[in-house]
């Protein structure tokens, strides 16, 4: 095992801009060029200005299903409201994440919160869908809520740097989430100058997403906003330095290596179980939500 060694960059990824639905977002992945980056699948990157006019519990995403995955929303600016068919009702603000493992089958809505104007009009949000590996997929769903007061954070570099961990072990902090497969997630906010150095596992697949700002990644050179990195596995680290102040979501994860077969909300293993997927969520087998 190689120690100390810079990973390459495997390829930058623009994300590109499209309507879903109506809701303006960015997708560096999937794309024709990379599927994914086992264990994680897809990538959207929102920012959208809630009109004043509108009632928040009619905007945002309303209730839809998801098996066999776990879609993580990081927020940014604003806030969440979460409801699911599991009677889950919550609402994250600023720097918290709300991470559901759909398992078994889960409908859920995500609207901004009754108080979006009063906090700004605003909401940045990153939603990472991250595959279960087969033994878990059927498992009971489960919905983890964390503030941002409840997520390990650290400084780095003369207070230039701060490192907030959500699941795995990142420069010593320990995040509380205990996701299905081995991982790392963190976020971190970069005033301009400021360098750092993370070690992982170079078992991991690796990217990092700039939200904003502008990154120096040793050993490639300059990366833009807007933008991911997906690492080579020739190394166990990376190191980054800030041209300009830049927030980035930086995700590492053991691959799971088994087939994946997905269409719309569902993430599975096979054709079949996907049509038992559909089947169950028609029947009703995965619960109802009637929005509060």
């Amino acid at each position: 095992m190689e120690n100390n060694k810079n990973r390459s960059v495997a390829a930058i990824l623009y994300a590109h801009p499209f309507d879903m639905g109506g809701m303006p977002i960015r997708q560096p992945f999937p794309t024709n060029k990379l599927e994914q980056i086992d264990p994680f699948i897809l990538l959207h990157h929102a920012v959208v200005e809630i009109p004043k006019e509108s009632d928040p519990k009619h905007t945002g995403v309303g209730p839809h299903p998801h098996r066999g995955f776990s879609p993580v929303t990081f927020i940014f600016e604003g806030g969440v409201h979460h409801q699911d068919s599991r009677g889950n009702n919550n609402t994250i603000y600023k720097g918290g994440i709300q991470w559901m493992n759909a398992g078994m089958g889960i409908i859920h809505s995500e609207r901004p919160p009754a108080d979006i104007q009063a906090i700004g009009g605003k909401q940045e949000i990153i939603q990472m869908w991250i595959n279960t590996p087969a033994s878990h997929k059927m498992d009971e769903p489960v919905y983890i809520p964390l503030t941002a007061e409840e997520i390990p954070t650290a400084f780095f570099d003369d207070q230039k740097i701060k490192v907030c961990v959500q699941a795995g072990n990142i420069l010593g902090l320990q995040g509380p989430i205990n996701a299905h497969s081995e991982m790392n997630s963190a976020t971190l906010f970069f005033e301009a100058e400021g360098n750092i150095t993370i070690p992982f596992s170079a078992a991991h697949n690796a990217f990092i997403y700039l939200l904003d700002g502008q990154l120096n990644v040793a050993g490639h050179g300059i990366v833009e906003a807007k933008h991911a990195v997906y690492f080579a596995n020739d190394g166990d680290q990376i190191t980054l330095t800030a041209q300009q102040n830049t927030r980035i979501l930086m995700m590492t994860g053991l691959p799971i290596n088994e087939k994946m077969v997905s269409h719309g909300p569902f993430v599975m293993n096979s054709e079949t179980e996907l049509i038992e997927a559909f089947r169950d969520y028609q029947m009703g087998k995965m619960g109802v939500l009637v929005e509060e």
